[in-house]
């Protein structure tokens, strides 16, 4: 059994904050690159070449790449061969969380009450996600979430009989719904299968896959390819400029589900789909 005192936990969710926030990854990076390559819109490139250059300031200036730094949403996974001391597991990524987005003067977006909208005035409370795994190490991964995007986000209980053809027409149809609002180019998560709620987690949780890997299942990245190709002839295209780059990719995440039911849910990431991880 491996001690871990939860200040450590702090001290990493805090690191995160601003990383994640200001540093756009390397992934991402290269598929706005080529997306500035391959892209044949004049004003579909000027914004790609805009994009890329906003990440060269923000990473280089310590600044947020986008004004919007946020809903913190922390994917936990907790090894069973650890024992957390020094503190509450959950108070401590809150703190994290606190600390990191005033340090690294990150704008704070959370209200605390729905209908009274009073801000929480340091972005807790985070959404926390917390699977428990073997082995004796914490890997915690932030993803900032934008409201831009989120209030794109879709969920749908197709039927068994709607097939593949529905989960298609589902997502794309959400996509080309959008518009520009979520800043295209997109990464779009798919969650498939489960049951009402889980699908909602895995289509958030498909947002943190490297860009360009596929499903590890041959028949669903053929199905992720077909999806992306179907949204990028909407010719939304950059920031809705028109184009052939609407979404830089899409994954999904899939998981058994009920013999009556077939659930599916879209989270759309923006242009600047941040997230940053660390293991402990």
């Amino acid at each position: 059994m491996r001690e871990i005192d939860v200040s450590l936990l702090t001290d990493a969710v805090a690191e995160l904050c601003g990383e994640a926030n200001c540093r756009l990854g390397d992934d991402l990076l290269a598929a706005l690159g080529k997306g500035l390559a391959e892209e044949v819109s004049p004003a579909g490139r000027e914004v790609l070449a805009q994009l890329l250059e906003n990440a060269r300031i923000a990473a280089a200036e310590g600044l947020p790449v986008c004004q919007d730094t946020g809903t913190a949403v922390l994917f936990v996974e907790l090894g069973q061969e650890v024992r957390l001391v020094g503190g509450d597991f959950n108070e401590a990524l809150q703190a994290g969380v606190r600390r990191g987005y005033k340090e690294a003067y990150l704008r704070h977006s959370i209200v605390l009450d729905p209908l009274q909208r009073v801000n929480s005035g340091d972005n807790t409370p985070a959404v926390i996600h917390l699977q428990l795994v073997p082995g004796d190490r914490v890997k915690i991964t932030l993803l900032p979430k934008g409201g831009g995007s989120e209030n794109m986000s879709a969920l749908k209980m197709l039927t068994p009989s709607q097939g593949r053809q529905g989960l298609i027409d589902f997502v794309v149809e959400t996509v080309s719904r959008a518009g520009p609002d979520p800043c295209p180019p997109l990464v779009v998560g798919v969650g498939f299968g489960g049951n009402f709620e889980y699908v909602a987690y895995l289509a958030k949780k498909a947002l943190l896959r490297p860009l360009g890997r596929p499903h590890a299942n041959p028949d669903y990245a053929a199905l992720e390819k077909e999806i992306l190709e179907q949204i990028n002839k909407t010719g939304i295209g950059p920031q809705g400029f028109g184009g052939r780059l609407t979404a830089l990719a899409v994954h999904m995440e899939v998981w058994p589900c009920h013999l009556a039911s077939m659930p599916a849910a879209v989270n759309i990431g923006c242009h600047a789909c941040r997230h940053g991880q660390r293991i402990i």
